[in-house]
């Protein structure tokens, strides 16, 4: 029986970047990975243009929340992305770490973010390639 892994995208205030990764990761792989989310610095809400910016690749991410990251969720991930906050996230051993040179879409409009979003967009079909292939 195999496990599906869990994937955890960590930002600093998981408002933009590590929100439309998850939203990516889940409408792409549907059920074949648990997604997690969480920030070192959490802001009260998810950035508008990055919630428009999904919206318009039919990814509906405004439902979601800002999490303060913890210990136990970067101990239950298979995987764990950062971006830009390397060193607020625990390590563990054992386990995958990418760090992704992302811009923060904070403070900018969707012109600048949806070069962000189209990024976040391959990185995620190319991870999701090697950790849960799709079965035909």
């Amino acid at each position: 029986m195999s496990t599906k892994p869990t994937v955890l995208f960590v930002c600093v205030h998981n408002a933009g970047r590590s929100q439309m990764a998850a939203g990516y990761m889940q409408a792409l792989a549907g059920d074949r990975v648990d997604v997690l989310s969480a920030g070192s610095e959490p802001k009260d809400q998810i950035n508008p243009i990055a919630i428009q910016a999904m919206a318009e690749e039919g990814i509906d991410i405004a439902g979601n929340q800002p999490k303060v990251l913890t210990t136990e969720a970067v101990r239950d991930s298979d995987v764990v992305i950062t971006m830009g906050c390397g060193d607020a996230c625990p390590i563990f051993p054992g386990k995958r770490y990418e760090d992704w040179e992302l811009t923060d879409p904070a403070g900018r409009g969707i012109e600048d973010v949806r070069p962000i979003r189209d990024d976040i967009k391959g990185r995620i079909q190319a991870l999701l390639a090697e950790i849960a292939p799709a079965t035909a």
